[in-house]
């Protein structure tokens, strides 16, 4: 197909106008290497380097093109076959695709020293000498907005069972990620309670490991296959009903596992179970959780009032852990709340109503849809750090619709986006008035009623 609907939709097109910067540019290129009309060149190499692999072409697509799945194949090759590597690039991708990422325990201990880097005063000593200045302008920035690391995570903390809250829906397994775990622990648990209070078993696999997407989308497709199996062979242990996801950018592949392992007889069955029963935690929470009847019940026992969808409790302390039965999702003063989509959560999990079904839910929440909110953010994995100008520019225009909605938080569902987000906020002067969370974050505060009642972030 070569019928353009792609371009709009294409974040790097709108940006240059360049037709080699679009979908349909990059596979004309793909296809002239495949066929050696050209060589895979250092221009190549840099124009597949250059897509930020959103996917957003793919909904767009009427012939339902596979982009994303021909760019992963074109960058493995360009990785198998490049000769621009500087020796320490190849010692960088090798220190981190082969001896950080597939192992847990050094990304905890990654997560230990980011977390005496921050609490110790270490931070603050290097920031008064002028070391940080030593590093890009990008690289300082992502520095200032990274949020508390931790050396325990999920597992650690909270343990691998955890029971539903009443009858018992299903039996869901938690994959808890490996930056996920390391930065955003809190979020990782808060899902495991909003899943027991919707009637969900949680279930967290301790031999999980990283679902292989940054091996993925930078042309390490055999690691990404060693990582694959190892998870299916995980939570095909544990007996789950679902395998859930609170990161978009996980749950993409995980859902493409038996597109991944497709070419391996003695893995493909298995990767097409994982596939099929892998699901974003809000999609799972609509779809298959009892939040409205929990509601409904809790009103009729005069606990709360049913107010545009949601709940309104009482009043209510802190969680720690449980909730005290029922999902309530309340909140004091109104706030106003406004969500950016996760790209692949969106364009290859299709998954982009239920998140806003559940913001909508909320008591006391007014939600504001973020104009081209389906637009990536520029963050997409590790984009932002490698192709700084370009996700400069894309988030500018990002937080040109962000500041018009006047919302006190911003939502997304993947960590990568929240960052970006946040990286935003405090570019554009907005900090002393809006806050970027977690969905799964901001629901279990409304559920909990452990949120500030001020109306707005502090």
């Amino acid at each position: 197909m070569r019928c353009g609907f792609c371009l709009p939709a294409c974040p790097t097109f709108r940006e240059t106008g360049i037709e080699a910067e679009s979908p349909r540019g990059r596979i004309a290129l793909m296809k002239a290497v495949a066929d050696g009309i050209m060589n895979p060149d250092e221009a190549f190499e840099t124009q597949m380097n250059h897509c930020l692999g959103c996917r957003a072409c793919e909904p767009a697509c009427p012939a339902d093109v596979k982009y994303g799945q021909l760019l992963e194949q074109a960058r493995d090759s360009v990785e198998k076959h490049t000769t621009t590597h500087r020796w320490w690039v190849k010692i960088a991708r090798k220190a981190a695709f082969e001896g950080m990422f597939p192992h847990q325990n050094r990304m905890r201990l990654l997560g230990g020293g980011l977390q005496l880097y921050q609490k110790t005063g270490l931070r603050k000593l290097l920031r008064g000498a002028g070391i940080m200045k030593l590093f890009p302008p990008h690289m300082r920035e992502m520095e200032a907005i990274l949020p508390d690391a931790s050396y325990k995570g999920v597992v650690e903390q909270i343990g691998t069972h955890h029971a539903a809250k009443g009858e018992q829906v299903a039996a869901v397994g938690l994959f808890r990620g490996c930056i996920m775990d390391v930065l955003f622990t809190e979020t990782n648990k808060h899902t495991v309670e909003l899943l027991n209070e919707a009637g969900f078993d949680v279930i967290i696999p301790e031999t999980q490991n990283c679902c292989g997407a940054l091996h993925a989308h930078s042309g390490e497709q055999d690691g990404a296959k060693e990582l694959a199996k190892r998870n299916i062979a995980a939570f095909k242990a544990a007996g789950v009903d679902w395998i859930v996801s609170n990161a978009g950018g996980c749950g993409a592949l995980l859902v493409e596992y038996d597109h991944l392992l497709q070419d391996d007889p003695q893995w493909k069955q298995d990767a097409a179970w994982f596939a099929a029963r892998t699901i974003d935690v809000s999609q799972l929470l609509v779809r298959h959780g009892r939040l409205q009847s929990a509601a409904q019940a809790a009103a009729a026992a005069g606990a709360g009032s049913v107010i545009g969808g949601g709940l309104q409790t009482a009043g209510g302390a802190g969680c720690g852990g449980s909730c005290g039965g029922g999902v309530n999702f309340a909140s004091g003063e109104t706030v106003r709340i406004t969500y950016q989509d996760s790209c692949h959560l969106r364009n290859v999990m299709r998954s982009s109503e239920a998140p806003r079904k559940l913001m909508r839910s909320v008591a006391n929440a007014e939600f504001v849809e973020l104009a081209e909110a389906d637009r990536c953010c520029g963050s997409a994995g590790i984009y932002n750090l490698t192709q700084p100008q370009m996700a400069g520019q894309i988030l500018d225009h990002k937080m040109e619709h962000v500041k018009r909605t006047g919302a006190h938080y911003l939502l997304t569902s993947n960590p990568g986006c929240l960052l970006q987000m946040k990286n935003g906020i405090e570019k554009h002067g907005m900090s002393g008035q809006m806050q970027a969370l977690h969905v799964v974050d901001f629901l279990h505060e409304r559920m909990c009623g452990t949120a500030g009642r001020s109306g707005s972030p502090d």
